[in-house]
């Protein structure tokens, strides 16, 4: 059977090169970038044989890291079609071990796999080049591999399992963004840390300590032999006992796909719904894909968010002029654009015009209304700000005040985001309607729409006091305070957000016809 099923993965690879001209070429054209980067990156690898342990230890940790993360993340983010997925095999009847074991050998014959085994196999050249006995080296590039592998297969199987009916553009942008928020802030810091001929001293607490997690534990084992580190039997002992589990791990996902049936979808409920295709069916779900299409494709939300970044840029101008120093003015844009992003959503039930009587009709809680309508800007505000807070860190160059930063953003936009909660359904004021100019000034007087604002912009302020008196103290005194300034100003934020949804909540309950009358006014 494992002959079999060999013949047909090699099939499946050949098969790529079948089709039209169109596709040949670009198939072949991304064999020839694959072949050049996989011989740049064994050649980066080799050069580094007269490189000190150290540098070694932290080049193939790091990387070899986040090789074992990417093997693991791929399958949720590509959204490709497992063609070695175990419901193929459902009609042979064949026992679940067996086909368990044959699946995950047959899992090595892949494009990627084959990088991967050309990268580890000069790793090993390279440590045994360092003074690392053959064996070891090879070992320690056959962990890595079959834990690639493993994982992958395992990620494969609960994505068909839990995923399928979801899959979308939109639930991969979400991953993709996700990956964004972790890989740019890194990119960030590593980029500003100063070699100086030496391994800086954060890259090697960092290998040190994924030295010990699955993984890193597997691409680590040769280099700390070579150091003489008793650490070394421990990742040893970690990679065996992740590949041990891996492989449990998988043997119940091939018996679970096996005695389970796949529930039958609609080729319309597969896909065409767009973010309601990703939401959970829930009242709060259906008002969160719904708000999200609002805001990626209504204009009034488009030019709110562009005008953001612009109004927290221009803040920088006159204080340049003036002769305030750049690595003090760069931190100034970043909070201000996280106060404007919990402040938007302060009038966005009059953005919905007459059709907020959906929510009243068809009896929603209001907890589920001001939960789902906060989801769009979380889901913009948070990798925005995960983005620019390092940005701004590295252009001031002062890293140690990062804690900072993020408490005073994290407070400045969570309490902007309570107190809009209970804004737009306390003073809701006339808004341009749907498919007017953004610009255009409702026709209707009144002072509702001034205070409303004010009262959301003035309060975040006032309630991020603490964290901002804290973060001056660690700029301008006791860089300690840095921490005080992190944790108060993210327990402030949550606090004000959960008490903000809360009394939001009641106050919709309590003023439904109110509200009905002011969208029907306006």
């Amino acid at each position: 059977m494992a002959a079999h099923v060999l013949r047909l993965r090699l099939a499946l690879l050949f098969g790529t090169l079948r089709g039209d001209s169109r596709h040949i070429v670009r198939v072949v054209l991304g064999i020839l970038i694959l072949v050049v980067a996989t011989v740049g990156g064994c050649w980066a690898l080799l050069s580094l044989a007269d490189a000190p342990d150290s540098v070694m230890i932290a080049v193939t940790v790091l990387g070899g890291s986040a090789v074992t993360l990417g093997f693991a993340l791929a399958p949720l983010i590509g959204g490709v079609t497992d063609p070695l997925d175990p419901r193929r095999f459902s009609v042979f009847g064949l026992p679940a071990p067996r086909l368990a074991g044959v699946l995950a050998l047959i899992g090595f014959v892949s494009v990627p796999t084959f990088v991967l085994v050309a990268l580890s196999a000069c790793a090993a050249v390279v440590w045994a080049e360092h003074g690392v006995a053959v064996p070891a080296a090879v070992l320690g590039a056959v962990l890595q591999v079959t834990t690639c592998v493993l994982i992958a297969r395992v990620c494969m199987a609960l994505t068909s399992m839990f995923l399928a009916e979801r899959r979308s553009r939109e639930l991969s942008g979400l991953f993709a963004l996700t990956i964004l928020v972790v890989v740019v802030p890194v990119g960030v810091f590593l980029a500003s840390l100063e070699w100086d001929g030496v391994v800086p001293t954060q890259l090697t607490e960092a290998a040190e300590t994924l030295a010990l997690t699955p993984l890193g534990a597997a691409v680590a084992f040769p280099g700390l032999l070579a150091v003489g580190s008793a650490d070394a039997w421990t990742s040893l002992l970690v990679s065996s006992g992740t590949i041990a589990g891996l492989g449990l791990i998988w043997l119940w996902l091939v018996h679970r796909i096996l005695t389970t049936t796949e529930r039958p979808v609609a080729t319309r409920e597969r896909g065409g719904l767009g973010w309601f295709a990703v939401a959970p069916g829930t009242p709060g779900g259906a008002i969160a894909a719904r708000s999200l299409m609002y805001w990626f494709s209504d204009r009034r939300y488009i030019a709110n968010l562009v005008i953001i970044p612009i109004a927290a840029g221009l803040t920088m101008v006159p204080l340049l002029i003036a002769g305030v120093p750049l690595q003090v003015v760069v931190l100034i844009p970043v909070p201000l654009a996280a106060l404007f992003l919990g402040w938007l959503p302060h009038n966005d039930l009059a953005y919905d015009s007459t059709a907020v009587w959906m929510h009243f009709a068809s009896g929603i809680r209001g907890f589920s209304d001001r939960i789902g309508r906060l989801v769009p800007i979380l889901l913009i505000g948070i990798p925005a700000l995960a983005i620019a807070i390092p940005f701004a860190i590295s252009v001031h160059g002062r890293w140690a005040l990062l804690p900072a930063m993020v408490g005073v953003c994290a407070s400045l936009f969570l309490c902007a985001l309570g107190l809009s909660s209970i804004s737009s359904v306390a003073w809701p004021y006339a808004a341009s309607r749907p498919g007017e100019s953004p610009f255009q000034q409702p026709q209707r007087t009144g002072s509702g729409g001034a205070i409303a604002q004010a009262v959301v912009m003035l309060g975040a302020l006032a309630l991020s006091a603490p964290a901002l008196w804290w973060s001056w103290i660690a700029l301008t005194d006791d860089i300690e305070a840095a921490t005080m300034a992190l944790w108060g100003g993210v327990a402030t934020g949550f606090v004000v957000l959960l008490f903000g949804i809360g009394v939001g909540s009641a106050v919709f309950r309590r003023r439904g016809g109110r509200l009905m009358e002011f969208a029907e006014s306006t």
